[in-house]
């Protein structure tokens, strides 16, 4: 990823006419943006706080303030009423997405001490403290007439449910960001006949803004043969330390699998990739046969460092797998092959590359004598994703909204996998197994997706609305 920060922009809103009627209250609304501004603020996120805009004037003023600053979305803290003429000016010229804090600064008000204040103008003064809900409809409405899509967290300043949904709105600003800044590789070709694969991939960098690079397997090839023999060494130790290597595994094609590993460090170096799509036969070609036969090691350390790769050429997939790994949650290449009936589980699992930082336990190393569908023999990757609660992920092309985000949240649970040197694990859902299948077919996915660990629905679902494309959750 880039490193760069997140950039928030923070703007208060309120009504310049009140501060000369009721002294103490502009002061007292600024100490409570200070205190959103300083709860935003965390390493990788640059929280800009814009003030307290009451005026269309400021307003204009704060919208160029956004874009000077190259923020990513805006929280518009609604401290007291506002007018909508102060608010639109700064969102137009901001254009990035926005999310209305409705919060007020305790649950309720304290309404028998409230009663008790003397002085009118007291009691005006706390109660437009609290008045955050109220200029919320005019300025839904305004943003509705305009177009201007908003998202809203209504609740309490330091209430953890609300600061909860922030922390959702932050996370998928970062996936946001993270995307539209991302290099993905493409590397060879679709898998002949795999027409739920193929993708537009225009339309990726058009919705996701990511940056597509084609890539050449020959480069690859031409790397990995001038791989010197003392690295190829260090790399077969490092993959002893990384897999559990089985006592099977011919050494000749550890030193291979090390070879393209090293290689495409290199190769991911020079194009500065984020994420990578690959599939090739490399039939007839004995150079890029044996490099693609023996890409499976090195692209699961990729993965495990932050540099999803999904086989298949599954551009989609390796767009669901970044979007997991950008939330901490992993990302690994799967699909669904066999239901166990008697368990209600559903078997998942994919040949290739495996996410090894989400394994249950260290990933294994086999040697498989055929690659099935696919050219060539080598070593493969074994693991089940660590036991617990999931996601699962799926970006879809989808006639009305051109992408959505298909979703499903269950557990990983313990049990018999099938050792067949590929990643295998075994997922409960609380809609059962046949509900789960038929409803995630039902939504159109292509037949790969990626899982993580820990429930994500929420977070995604904010990332969808983000980026304005569609979403569904299963379960």
């Amino acid at each position: 990823m880039s490193g760069r920060a997140l950039r928030v922009g923070l703007c208060g809103i309120g009504l310049d006419a009140y501060w000369s009627q009721f002294a103490g209250l502009h002061r007292r609304l600024e100490g409570y943006i200070a205190q959103v501004g300083a709860r935003l603020a965390r390493p990788g996120v640059h929280a800009v706080n814009l003030g307290l805009v009451d005026s269309p004037e400021s307003s204009y003023e704060a919208g160029h303030q956004c874009r000077r600053e190259d923020i990513d979305i805006l929280f518009l803290y609604v401290t007291t009423y506002a007018l909508s003429n102060t608010v639109l000016p700064l969102v137009q010229r901001a254009g990035v997405p926005v999310v209305v804090l409705n919060m007020q600064p305790d649950a309720a008000i304290a309404y028998q001490a409230f009663n008790r204040l003397e002085d009118r103008t007291a009691m005006t003064s706390e109660w437009l403290a609290y008045c955050s809900a109220c200029p919320v409809p005019e300025i839904a409405n305004v943003f509705s007439r305009a177009g201007i899509p908003f998202h809203q967290v209504t609740g309490v300043l330091d209430d953890e449910e609300t600061w909860r949904g922030i922390e959702g709105w932050l996370a998928a600003a970062r996936v946001r960001e993270t995307m539209a800044s991302s290099r993905l590789g493409l590397m060879g070709h679709y898998y002949s006949g795999m027409l739920d694969i193929m993708t537009d991939v225009t339309l990726v960098s058009i919705v996701f803004g990511t940056h597509l690079e084609i890539v050449e397997v020959d480069e690859l090839s031409a790397l990995a043969a001038e791989v010197e023999e003392i690295s190829e060494k260090r790399r077969v130790e490092e993959f002893f330390e990384c897999f559990d290597i089985q006592s099977d595994c011919p050494h000749v094609e550890l030193r291979r699998a090390a070879r393209t590993s090293i290689a495409l460090d290199t190769f991911v170096a020079r194009h500065k990739l984020d994420a990578m799509a690959y599939y090739y036969m490399g039939s007839g070609n004995a150079a890029n046969e044996d490099t693609m036969s023996s890409i499976i090691l090195g692209t699961s350390l990729l993965t495990a460092r932050h540099i999803p790769v999904a086989g298949e050429y599954e551009v989609k997939n390796a767009l669901a797998m970044k979007i997991m790994d950008t939330l901490g949650a992993g990302g690994s290449f799967t699909e669904y092959y066999a239901i166990d009936f008697n368990e209600d589980l559903v078997l998942m699992g994919h040949d290739g590359p495996g996410h090894i930082a989400i394994s249950q336990s260290k990933t294994k190393v086999r040697p498989l004598k055929v690659y099935h569908g696919k050219v060539g023999r080598g070593l493969s990757v074994e693991m089940s994703v660590k036991h617990g609660p999931v996601t699962l992920l799926s970006v879809v092309e989808d006639p009305g909204s051109r992408f959505k985000l298909l979703v499903a949240q269950g557990e990983c649970v313990a049990g018999e996998i099938l050792e067949i040197g590929n990643t295998n694990s075994r997922y409960r859902f609380p809609i059962g197994a046949r509900g789960f299948v038929n409803a995630w077919n039902a939504q159109g996915p292509a037949h790969h997706c990626a899982v993580g660990l820990g429930h994500f629905s929420a977070t995604l679902e904010k990332t969808a609305a983000l980026m304005g494309i569609g979403f569904h959750k299963v379960c």
